[in-house]
């Protein structure tokens, strides 16, 4: 398949080459072509001649040379390569080419000397400008028979060369949006990577006293970017490090990029780690430092380090000049802490893009060049050869502080981090010991060395209940905040709101005629009968004689029945008081006049003499016709109703490229028409096209998608592109907000009656076939995602539901897998689809949340009061935790309760009376700690002591026998696997078992006594498990 080169980005950036080497400032000013070559060397990872390539064309081009003259550019290298090239090199009909010089390709011959072609070349730069002076990339060199001739070539013409990699790299370096967006997700990445691996890893390590080598640590952090969990949704193949993770501890340190984490063990003190994850060619870079139990020097040192990042995040802004901002900082650290200036690292970080470091755009004190809005920096700073005095062992004594995250530089604001991974001392600090036990620590040093890992455990662990908090005390503490932040924001929200009244909109009034002259002159109205007027759809009936209209609107139902020797016509009308059925605004215009009910016609079947037909040939014709009128005046009706509120979108502007993305054999659904069709899906400049095998069209803009969700075929039978839209669309008569396109996998139905073996050769043969299908079609969906997202600059991004966080539910009436993607909860392979987009939602509420049940009910409750609230019903109990640990994270608050409550009538309420609902605490009457459900409780568990008072003889048989009747009645009833006696009386099975036994043998009281017994037994079970609850 060929490759697509994104030429709007090429000839974007091919003129900003051109246009700061015509201005001629600095190097660009003494050059009169440049000249770049790449051959092939895969020890070299960065270097600005592949850089330029990969800004220019997206991709790497070994063993080619380009050679940009003033008036023209060429291109040497293979024929695949030129084939590639010649996307930008045809320029015809493009007005993005407009200004761009000319592209010669010119073929390389693989065995031959490739003279001619090194001729055309030199010919050209001759040609531009003087055709003395070359700029190249002096830093890059690489090795080969067919570099070193080009080199000769040049070297032999006597023409000049200037190094222009520093002015190369400054016109780069300023981020187009969707460079930016790569950065920002590569970023992301390395902070996803740093907080759930390697920052656990080593709270792992220190927990259970476990001897680790720096270089093993940073092998397992580079393994970790192999597993899909921790990239975010990114494919894999699109993610690499930028340099292998950088480890350090135990005195030896050394705060540059270009050192290898050695082999020492790692040491429980400062513990060093740079880590940089690059996404589709875009670095990014983190450093942080780990300490365990830091003395106060220490933390007081790392504090400092962090307002020293501050204070150079505030300096670095659009048009600084990068020595100005480097001498603020250094003039802070010598005012506020003059003893560590000398530990400052030399310089404060550099730019970064496609490379991972610019050489020469350093944060130091000699760089002149000016920093500009869009640039991406890496910041590091740290201080190196602290000294630690309260240090017992030789590693313990020098320690370094070192960190560094991946910012963007903006207009006038500071800096903006795009490593948000949290520094602060207690984010960062591991504290194994408290001050109390430090005193008994000093005195007993022998015994710790006796007691080594165990009492570290011990101490860790205690530090992790008492500090640290349990992941509970944490979502709890989280859960607090978001409920004030709640109901603050909900007051404010709906304070605005207010004012905005819905108007209830008036039934449409349906008027036959406006004047007389539109009544029609017919026969059948002279001669008294039923005429119906299709075109005004108006039914004129004669009513004490007179020929009176009625609109079709009018009609709610007709029916017409014999009796002997007569026919009856039945009409009945709306009225005020009779439902409207689903029409909208069930409202009369004037609902105090007089309205006919109903009108009854009746007519005889015998013909009199003299007469043409039967009189009731007229009642008989009327009941066909206004049955007709009547079902396309509804049809009608009912798709105008489909089409309000619908927003007209834009055209679609087609883009007649052959090589648009493109996906073939995929159904639509909804279906267009009854029968579901194939057909292909399109990618245009704005917007996707759908066109089936009948030539029906649908049309998807990108910027009516509010969600775009890839389902991979991963445990599904299907694998879906699904569409979730801001507006309503038209197709098929209906108006649609979800429309998703799929493909099946496999077999969907199963034959059951053909006799099957284990291992059938067909079987087996069939089993790899569909795995091999399964592959292909993920490939190319994969393949088609990412042209999708290239064409559009990474503004549509499809997400990928993370099938590990997924739970069982039923939100209409089967049950399905919902799984969280970044910003929504889903289910779409199961149709009618379930989309809920979590910034839309105020809470999420937990029903039906009690021991003895297996399953709960989530309430979803959307930050606009007047949508429906959204109900999943049946979800298993045993994902109540991970839905938890999910909306936390997702910083969405949630509640708890053991009723199902009823929303319709809540809802109503808050909306009536928002202010009322607010004074009254808002939201926090469904919070089970709030102080409402606190006195419920205490009082139900007084009630409960109250009612249950044995008297003394009975408390000394239960005492004598409540083991042998409990752990025997656990034993007998099905609920022992989900609570058991362990946590009710703290004993394990075996000690149980051997209580019975034991009371076996002493008891010897008969069957009814000890029935008895059970039952008293039982009755006092139920207040004891609600203490514990409480």
């Amino acid at each position: 398949m060929a490759v697509n080169l994104d030429k709007e980005a090429y000839y974007r950036r091919i003129k900003r080459l051109y246009g700061n080497w015509k201005k001629g400032e600095d190097e660009f000013g003494k050059v009169d072509a440049i000249v770049v070559s790449v051959g092939v060397d895969e020890e070299i990872v960065y270097a600005k001649s592949t850089a330029i390539q990969t800004w220019l064309f997206g991709y790497e081009l070994t063993d080619t040379i380009m050679v940009f003259c003033d008036t023209k550019i060429i291109f040497l290298a293979s024929k695949k390569k030129v084939d590639f090239l010649k996307q930008v090199a045809v320029t015809k009909g493009n007005e993005n080419a407009n200004g761009v010089p000319p592209i010669t390709l010119l073929t390389r011959e693989k065995n031959e000397s490739n003279k001619a072609n090194f001729d055309k070349m030199i010919e050209a730069i001759r040609g531009s400008r003087e055709g003395k002076t070359v700029g190249v990339f002096s830093k890059d060199k690489f090795p080969g028979e067919y570099m070193k001739s080009w080199n000769d070539t040049l070297t032999a013409e006597g023409l000049e060369k200037v190094d222009i990699s520093a002015v190369v790299a400054y016109t780069m370096a300023v981020k187009e949006d969707g460079e930016l967006g790569l950065m920002k997700k590569a970023a992301a990445i390395t902070s996803e990577v740093y907080s759930k691996f390697f920052k656990e890893r080593v709270m792992e390590i220190v927990d259970a006293d476990e001897k680790v080598r720096h270089s093993k640590l940073a092998e397992s952090v580079e393994k970790a970017i192999e597993e899909k969990k921790y990239l975010g949704g990114a494919d894999p193949s699109t993610v690499e490090m930028c340099y292998p993770p950088i480890i350090q501890s135990g005195g030896n340190y050394s705060l540059k990029f270009s050192v290898v984490s050695d082999k020492n063990h790692m040491h429980f003190g400062a513990i060093t780690c740079a880590m940089g994850i690059r996404y589709k060619s875009y670095c990014s870079n983190l450093v942080r430092t780990l300490m365990v139990d830091p003395p106060q020097e220490m933390q007081d040192n790392y504090n400092f380090l962090l307002q020293v990042e501050e204070e150079l995040l505030k300096e670095l802004k659009h048009g600084v000049k990068i020595s100005d901002a480097y001498n603020v900082v250094l003039e802070y650290v010598k005012k506020e802490k003059p003893d560590l200036v000398a530990k400052l690292t030399k310089n404060l970080g550099f730019a970064m893009g496609i490379e991972f470091r610019e050489g020469s755009l350093v944060l130091n004190a000699k760089n002149q060049y000016k920093l500009k809005k869009g640039m991406v920096l890496s910041i590091s700073l740290g201080f190196a050869d602290l000294v630690n005095k309260e240090a017992k062992k030789e590693e313990q004594k020098k320690y370094a502080l070192f960190i560094g995250d991946t910012i963007q530089i903006n207009e006038e604001e500071a800096a903006m981090i795009l490593t948000p991974v949290k520094k602060k001392i207690k984010n960062v600090g591991i504290f194994l010991k408290n001050d109390d036990e430090e005193d008994e620590e000093e005195e007993g040093d022998d015994a710790e060395e006796l007691l080594g890992k165990g009492a570290r455990s011990a101490a860790l662990l205690a530090d992790r209940t008492r500090n640290e908090m349990t992941a509970e005390e944490k979502r709890r503490a989280h859960q607090k905040e978001l409920a004030n932040h709640l109901n603050e924001e909900a007051k404010r929200r709906l304070t605005e709101q207010k004012g905005e009244q819905q108007i209830q909109k008036a039934k449409k009034s349906n008027v036959s005629y406006k004047n007389v002259s539109q009544m029609p002159r017919e026969k059948e109205i002279r001669e008294m009968k039923i005429y119906i007027d299709k075109k005004y759809e108006t039914v004129v009936m004669p009513v004490f004689g007179i020929a009176t209209p009625f609109h079709i609107a009018t009609i709610k139902n007709i029916s017409m029945s014999v009796e002997g020797d007569y026919t009856y016509l039945r009409i009945n009308f709306y009225v005020p008081g009779s439902a409207l059925g689903r029409q909208e605004g069930n409202i009369f215009p004037n609902p105090d006049a007089t309205f006919v009910k109903e009108i009854t016609y009746r007519a005889s079947n015998l013909k009199a003499p003299g007469d043409t037909s039967v009189p009731s040939t007229n009642l008989q014709n009327a009941f066909r016709i206004i049955k007709e009128v009547q079902k396309r005046y509804k049809t009608r009706e009912a798709e105008e109703k489909e089409k309000e509120g619908i927003v007209k979108q834009d055209s679609l502007v087609i883009n007649l490229n052959r090589s648009n993305p493109k996906l073939k054999d995929l159904y639509i659904r909804p279906n267009i028409a009854q029968k579901r069709m194939q057909g292909s899906l399109e990618a245009h400049t704005n917007g996707f096209r759908f066109t089936s095998v009948r030539g029906d069209k649908v049309d998807i803009l990108y910027n009516n998608i509010k969600h775009a969700i890839f389902q991979p075929c991963d445990g599904e039978m299907i694998i879906v592109l699904h569409f979730h839209l801001k507006n309503a669309i038209m197709f098929g008569k209906r108006r649609h907000t979800d429309v998703q396109f799929y493909t099946e996998v496999g077999e969907i139905t199963t034959d059951l009656g053909k006799h099957q073996h284990m291992h059938d050769r067909d079987d087996l043969y069939a089993e790899q076939m569909e795995r091999e299908m399964r592959h292909k079609l993920k490939s190319a969906f994969k393949n088609f995602i990412e042209k999708v997202e290239t064409l559009t600059k990474e503004e549509l991004e499809f997400e990928v539901p993370f099938r590990d966080l997924g739970f069982q539910g039923a939100p209409y009436r089967s049950t399905c897998l919902l799984q969280p993607t970044s910003s929504s909860l889903v289910n779409v392979t199961e149709w009618p689809p379930f989309v809920v987009t979590l910034d839309e939602v105020e809470l999420v509420h937990f029903e039906r949340v009690q021991f003895h049940l297996k399953n709960f009910d989530v309430v979803i409750i959307y930050k606009d009061y007047n949508k429906k609230v959204t109900m999943i019903n049946a979800v298993p109990v045993n994902s109540l935790d991970p839905i938890k640990e999910w909306l936390n994270s997702c910083d969405i608050k949630y509640t708890e309760g053991v009723q199902s409550l009823n929303w319709t009538k809540i809802m109503k309420t808050i909306v009536d009376d928002p202010e009322g609902f607010f004074e009254q605490g808002g939201w926090s009457f469904l919070d089970p700690e709030s102080e409402g459900s606190d006195a419920a409780e205490d009082s139900e568990s007084e009630m409960e002591d109250e009612t249950f008072n044995p008297s003394a003889d009975e408390e000394e048989e239960e005492e004598e026998d409540s083991d042998e009747d409990y752990s025997s009645e656990t034993e007998d009833s099905d609920y022992s696997a989900s609570l058991g006696s362990e946590e009710e009386s703290g004993k394990d099975w075996d000690e149980l078992e051997e209580e019975a036994r034991k009371a076996d043998r002493e008891s010897h009281y008969e069957d009814e006594d000890t029935s008895n017994r059970k039952r008293k037994v039982r009755s006092v079970a139920p207040p004891s498990k609600k203490k514990r609850r409480s």
